[in-house]
Order: C-alpha cells, then structure tokens, then sequence
C-alpha cells in the first residue's frame, strides 16, 4: 500500500521543519540562552518539581496559572491561554480560523512554523517579501491583503531569522487593514524590550504571542496568547485538555516568582550581543544587521555553505539560511557565552582567511 495517496496535497510538497542532529562543542543555532538556571534558584526548582504527582494529570487549561500571567501582563484572566510552546498556540490558531477557502499571509523571510502549521491545517498561504531593509513592505503586503483577504497575518516582532523589529507604524497599518486576526509575535520581547501589549484594548484583532524558550526553558515549551476574550473562548475548544504538563505548569510559576534574576540574564545577554555584533562587524567581508533579538543575522562575502560546513567541522553549529527573499548567503547566530562567542569569532575568522 502506498500511504502517500491517503496523505494530503499540502503535506506531501513539503518538507518537516529542519533541526541539525548530533552533538556539537558550542550550539549557536537555536536562540537558547546560554546560561542555566541561576545556581541559586536550582535547589528551589528541583523541589517545586518534587512535589509534582506525576501519577495526576496537570491542571486541565492551566487556569491558575493564565490569572497569574493575566495579572503581571496587565490583562483579564480570560485573555490568556497558555500552550505547549508557541509552536502550538500557532497550529491552534491555524486549526480553529482554517475555513474553507481561507487564507494566511506571512512576510518573508520569517519564521517557518507559521507556514508549516497554516498549510498542515489546510490554509492557503501567501508569502510577502520584505523590504529591501528587511522591513514590512507595506505595499506589496496591501497587494496580497487584498488579492487573499487573510484570515490571519503573522508578524514576528523582532522578526526571525532578520533580528529586526517591524517599524511600529506599519504593523498598526496593518491592524487597521487588516481583514482578520493580526498575530504579532513577541517570542524575543525580553532581548528587545518592545511590545504591541498596551495597544491590546485598541485593536480587537490583536493577538500577541510570549514564550519562555528564550530566558531559560526552552526544554520545557511554555507559550502564552493573549488575545480578545471571544477570540479565546473558541480557541480553547481547540486546544487539548492536558496541554501544558504538569511540570511546566511548575516552571511556569516558579518564572513568575523569580523573574527578575531571569531578565538579569536577558539583560547579561544584551550586553554580549552588542559585543559579539561589534566582533562579527570588525571582520573583513563580514556584514552583520542590527538586531532586537538574542541572536544576529549576516552575510558574508564568501560561499555560505563552505562557511557553515567548515564551522560545523570545528564543532560549532550556527543556522545556514536559505529562503525566499534572503540574498547574499545569510547566516544566523544566537548569542552565547562570552568565551562561546569569543570562539565563534576566532574560528570564523581562521576560515575566512583560507
């Protein structure tokens, strides 16, 4: 039996969304912070999980813990759904608007997920190359608006794998035009520090996107939404009952009680990219963007895919990009470690120089 004939159309032309296998000495691929939970905190971690009955099922919806982040983000408990990362708040946002006929319009480059679960939920998808500048290209966005009046627009913010944030402007143009929901991503808010969060109450088609991957919890998948109460009353009808495990629900709240030496981190990491950015700018045929974001995007004047597998050879993994819209052989790195970063930058410049 050839199972591919029972698969659909849109599933079988595409590919799964790639992560490099096998072991590496400095991961530099994946916007992790490079840091483990604070050496104080982790004995009131591991004690928190000790107390977990891994013999129940979690807290069904997370409810407890969608009124704690309600609270500290200045919204109504009703306007929070938590999830299995972002990447899953994205599919049930993809799953619930996928009407037949509908549609989805995301710039390009960004990140993949979004047209991975719009396609898998059996939208259509309309891609939108950025500005030259790597900015929306409002124009070209009006165009394909009109041509497919979305049923969802996705917007990083800061944009992945660019760095930049979206002028301010532009994103409120498209909240104003838009025909559906506006999905603004803020996965990298603790590294930018900007967010569409005060404009909640404005603009009824605003969804905003958080996670905790980037500060510290990356193996544990914890999303948050926040969004207009109707909005979510029919997502959660969607969502799986037991969809945030009980651990995470624990690390979630833990977050919240220590936040602060997290954002220390985030900070710290702030600071290394400025210098990491100035290293990578210092080098000949090296061109780094500035960036929002915890990790930076170049392109260099040499073959990117020697550059990439020459890196990977020495043991350390940063993102070879290749997508539409994307010129000049643009590669991405997260922010490490002083020394992971010092490494990085010697290496790269012991292989630019053969």
């Amino acid at each position: 039996m050839d199972v591919r004939v029972l698969i659909r159309q849109e599933v079988l032309g595409q590919q799964a969304y790639p992560v490099e296998a096998g072991p590496v000495r400095i991961k530099l691929d994946a916007q992790e912070n490079p840091l483990a939970i604070p050496p104080e905190l982790r004995e009131e971690l591991a004690a928190r999980f000790a107390r977990v009955a891994l013999n129940r099922y979690p807290e069904a919806g997370s409810p407890a813990l969608a009124a704690r982040f309600a609270a500290a983000l200045g919204v109504r408990a009703d306007q929070v759904m938590l999830g299995n990362g972002s990447d899953e708040l994205i599919q049930i946002l993809c799953i619930a608007l996928a009407r037949p006929g509908a549609s989805v319009v995301i710039p390009s480059p960004s990140f993949a997920m979004y047209r991975i679960s719009a396609l898998n939920a059996g939208l259509t998808v309309t891609t939108v190359p950025l500005a030259a500048d790597f900015d929306l290209d409002l124009c070209a966005l009006r165009e394909g608006m009109a041509a497919r009046p979305p049923a969802l627009t996705f917007l990083a913010y800061p944009n992945n794998p660019t760095g930049n944030c979206f002028s301010a402007g532009r994103i409120e143009a498209v909240l104003q035009e838009a025909s559906g929901i506006v999905v603004v991503d803020e996965a990298y808010f603790p590294f930018s520090e900007k967010t569409f969060l005060p404009l909640m109450d404005r603009y009824e088609n605003l969804v905003i996107l958080r996670t905790l991957s980037k500060v510290g919890f990356a193996a544990l998948r914890i999303g948050l939404l926040v969004g207009q109460a109707a909005l979510l009353h029919e997502l959660d009808k969607v969502r799986l009952p037991y969809n945030l495990n009980a651990l995470s629900q624990a690390a979630a709240g833990f977050y919240l009680d220590r936040e602060a030496a997290f954002l220390e981190q985030a900070a710290l990491i702030r600071r290394w990219r400025a210098e990491l950015f100035g290293a990578l700018a210092g080098l000949p045929g090296v061109h780094p963007r500035p960036t929002d974001a915890n990790f930076i995007f170049f392109s260099c004047d040499f073959e990117a895919d020697r550059v990439y597998r020459d890196l990977l050879q020495r043991g350390i993994l940063i993102r070879n990009l290749s997508a539409p819209g994307v010129k000049g052989g643009f590669m991405r790195v997260t922010v490490g470690t002083p020394e992971e970063n010092r490494e990085f930058i010697e290496t790269l410049r012991d292989i630019l120089s053969k």
